[in-house]
């Protein structure tokens, strides 16, 4: 009897996808521009692109996506390094400016943009540096969100066997800001997973750590959900002199100074827009075969 082997070769297809590295201030991001190339991303590509051994390795993947709605010139969309999508990332959007100028894609220096939470404006400034509109700060506990009766400047947060004092409020994603007296000696790693979870967030939360120096200038440190400590965070840093302004101890202008650099924080209070400003720095460009 004769016998017959047959081989057979399982045949996968390679996405190859240009993209560029950049950071603001250490708060590094893969940015791919998805409007000349065709991208379809699974949670598993995000994580491997994000993967700092397997991967590129990143803190979020920008998409810069054609416009979806007539007042913007495009539609920005953010995904951490655990493969999911939030709403808003402030560092992202500096990066997002100087990429699609850098790339000859809008020779404007204000382009409204399209995120998750709403539409941002950013402006390229003279000396390099990005502006970013990042619109009114919310308090409203249902449209943070987070599970409190009623606004308020402060909520008692009972974490384990803590009882933490926090202000809560949402620049296009929920933030939670603890002040503490030493950033050094702050419990960032094992408080800031704990905030991130709590059951009182029910679409966890960015927590924030935030040494006052002055009413002019903070120190701060953030967990980002989804991605853990970064070495800034821009939304992050508008949260927390948003929530340093709430409770009477910071002007309406400070400086946050973050693992990775400075940034400048502007907000008049009330229904105005918080405004930062801070660098948007390219570093390579590569080409991805998944």
């Amino acid at each position: 009897m004769m016998s017959i082997v047959l081989q057979i070769q399982t045949v996968v297809a390679k996405m190859k996808i240009d993209f560029t590295k950049m950071h603001g201030l250490g708060n590094d991001f893969v940015v791919i521009d998805a409007i000349s190339q065709s991208i379809d991303l699974n949670t598993d590509q995000l994580r491997l692109i994000a993967d700092r051994r397997f991967g590129v390795g990143c803190d979020q993947i920008l998409l810069v996506e054609a416009p979806r709605r007539p007042e913007v010139d495009f539609t920005y969309r953010i995904f951490n390094a655990d493969g999911s999508e939030v709403e808003q990332c402030g560092n992202g959007a500096r990066c997002f400016a100087r990429f699609v100028h850098d790339k000859g894609m809008s020779a404007k220096s204000d382009i409204p943009v399209a995120t998750a939470s709403g539409v941002i404006q950013l402006h390229l400034e003279k000396d390099g540096q990005v502006t970013v509109n990042m619109g009114a700060p919310i308090f409203e506990p249902a449209r943070i969100p987070f599970v409190a009766e009623a606004p308020a400047d402060s909520y008692r947060l009972d974490v384990n066997d803590e009882s933490l004092d926090i202000s809560v409020v949402s620049m296009g994603n929920p933030h939670a800001v603890l002040r503490v007296e030493d950033i050094e000696a702050a419990p960032v790693g094992r408080l800031g997973a704990q905030i991130e979870a709590h059951p009182r967030f029910p679409q966890r939360v960015n927590a924030g750590f935030m040494q006052v120096l002055d009413r002019r200038h903070i120190r701060l440190r953030v967990f980002e959900r989804g991605s853990g400590e970064t070495l800034a965070c821009g939304s992050g840093a508008c949260a927390a002199v948003v929530a340093g302004r709430q409770r009477g101890w910071l002007d309406d202008t400070v400086s946050v100074s973050l693992r990775g650099g400075e940034l400048r924080i502007s907000w008049a209070g009330g229904n105005e827009p918080v405004m930062m400003t801070g660098p948007a720095v390219s570093v390579f460009e590569g080409e991805l075969n998944l």
